[in-house]
């Protein structure tokens, strides 16, 4: 009786050998900066080091008539590969991408998209149009960084990282070149942490290792109250000699947060 033969596993099957696996997600840090932008985008990317696995996305404002440079001279900052970005340009790990002149951009499933500008000279907020993009597409994995600028572009699409659960950073004003974008998002409240540049690398990294343990900023409610308690704590300490303000106070959580720099 002849053998009967075994049929081949399909390779491209779920359940096959070789079936198609889906792409790890790339930890991706979305960056927005404007006037004053270049050298604090350059302290950033030397703090974060070639082989961290992590993809920066730079998103600039660029006069649309001058060829985009930003990719060349950030490349002295890094050992990252540095790329201007084309359309359809998947994101991939120790990369640091560009948005070139003249462009807004998005992100789907990891691919960032290049798009013909809507909004007239002036009226353009490509940084945040990008962070919505990102907050979409990461969710609780989206990282947002606003830096030195004019303008408010950055805040609301910070807003909507938060919403998305994900964590934002704000480099310290008094660090800045021009401290407008950095001030608006921070009056926002949208800010889980304020550093200066050459410090957020390390800061970012570590909120990317250990998702959740961002300090969130304290509201004007808790800043209020901290300052009537410590009131309360100056007045014991004169009327009993003994310092009551040295306890800690309570916490939800027994886990340290990554702790806020404030200004």
């Amino acid at each position: 009786m002849p053998r009967r033969k075994t049929p081949k596993r399909d390779s491209t099957s779920p359940s096959g050998a070789g079936a198609l696996r889906p792409r790890p997600e790339v930890p991706t840090v979305a960056v927005g900066a404007s006037a004053g932008g270049l050298e604090a985008v350059e302290q950033l990317l030397r703090f974060i080091p070639n082989g961290s696995g992590v993809a920066v996305v730079v998103v600039q404002h660029l006069d649309p008539v001058h060829k985009g440079m930003m990719a060349e001279l950030l490349q002295r900052s890094t050992a990252m590969s540095v790329r201007q970005v084309k359309d359809r340009t998947r994101v991939e790990p120790n990369t640091v991408y560009v948005i070139p002149p003249n462009k807004d951009m998005s992100v789907l499933h990891g691919v960032l998209h290049l798009l013909e500008p809507v909004a007239p000279r002036g009226r353009r907020l490509p940084i945040d149009s990008f962070f919505r993009s990102v907050a979409d597409d990461k969710r609780q994995q989206s990282v947002g960084v606003v830096l030195s600028g004019m303008g408010s572009d950055g805040t609301e699409g910070l807003k909507a990282i938060k919403a998305a659960g994900g964590a934002t950073f704000v480099q310290e004003p008094s660090s800045a070149k021009f401290d407008a974008m950095p001030r608006s998002a921070i009056d926002a409240g949208v800010a889980d942490v304020i550093a200066p540049p050459d410090e957020l690398g390390a800061r970012i990294l570590a909120a990317i290792a250990h998702p959740g343990r961002v300090a969130a900023p304290a509201s004007p409610l808790s800043v209020q109250a901290r300052s009537a308690i410590d009131k309360i704590f100056i007045i014991l300490r004169g009327q009993t000699g003994h310092d009551f303000g040295a306890y800690k106070h309570s916490s939800s959580s027994s886990e340290k947060p990554i702790a806020q720099k404030t200004t």
